[in-house]
């Protein structure tokens, strides 16, 4: 790490040291609360105990410095400084690689996260896809298993009906005592015919003799009417015969 970057930090952590004493009644955002832990974790404030990393390798730095800007013959002096810096600069930078480890791996954890978040996503529109055919399964079972209790049923109504053969035996019996009828009511139906044809004739017969009678009754009148006057008349010609008998 570079000395001014060094610098940089120390006089970054003392900003935001002051900033942080007088914004300490002041509720922080997600985004600032992020930026002062992340500051934090960088500088090791509040992470160890005693001096912070930092300013010690600020101070190591600083008594370098000014040993080399030292007009004297101090070169040991400055050598044992600067490994004493470098020494403290590599324990500082320790669990700066650790935190970089840990935020790489968790990085690769969030990644695999996603990754598996992506998998259950995944899962979860194929389980309803699944579950969308499984409704239409069951529907179509439903209507399958409906389907075959209707044949089950026939099948039961079939099974209490006589065997064909006998139905059958029955058909053709019950034809032939339909053709039996049939004949017997062609039958009855040419005797009504004669019947009828009788009956008529019997009516013509009947009025012709009731005509003849009418007439015969008639002419007996008649004939009565008539008898009376020949008797008269004989009779008168009777009595005229004596008469002539007597003069003679």
């Amino acid at each position: 790490m570079q000395p001014h970057k060094i610098l940089m930090l120390g006089k970054a952590r003392k900003v935001s040291g002051r900033g942080e004493a007088v914004a300490a009644n002041y509720a922080f955002g997600p985004a600032e609360d992020d930026a002062i832990i992340k500051h934090r974790l960088l500088t090791r404030t509040t992470t160890t105990r005693g001096e912070p990393p930092l300013k010690k390798l600020q101070k190591k730095f600083t008594t370098f410095v000014s040993e080399i800007e030292k007009q004297e013959d101090n070169y040991n002096d400055c050598e044992k400084l600067a490994k004493a810096f470098l020494q403290e600069l590599a324990t500082f930078e320790i669990p700066l690689l650790k935190s970089k480890a840990i935020v790489d791996a968790n990085i690769r954890e969030k990644e695999n996260f996603n990754e598996l978040k992506d998998e259950i996503n995944r899962q979860i529109l194929q389980a309803q896809a699944d579950i969308e055919d499984l409704k239409k399964q069951l529907e179509e079972s439903k209507i399958e298993r409906q389907h075959k209790e209707e044949c089950e049923a026939i099948r039961k109504l079939i099974a209490l009906q006589p065997p064909r053969s006998e139905t059958q035996k029955l058909i053709t019996e019950l034809e032939k005592e339909i053709m039996a009828l049939d004949a017997e009511n062609t039958a009855g139906s040419r005797l009504l015919e004669l019947r009828k044809k009788q009956f008529a004739l019997l009516l013509h017969v009947v009025d012709e003799l009731q005509n003849t009678i009418e007439e015969e009754q008639k002419n007996l009148i008649e004939e009565m009417r008539a008898a009376p006057e020949e008797l008269k008349n004989g009779i008168e010609d009777a009595s005229g015969g004596s008469e002539a008998m007597a003069v003679d």
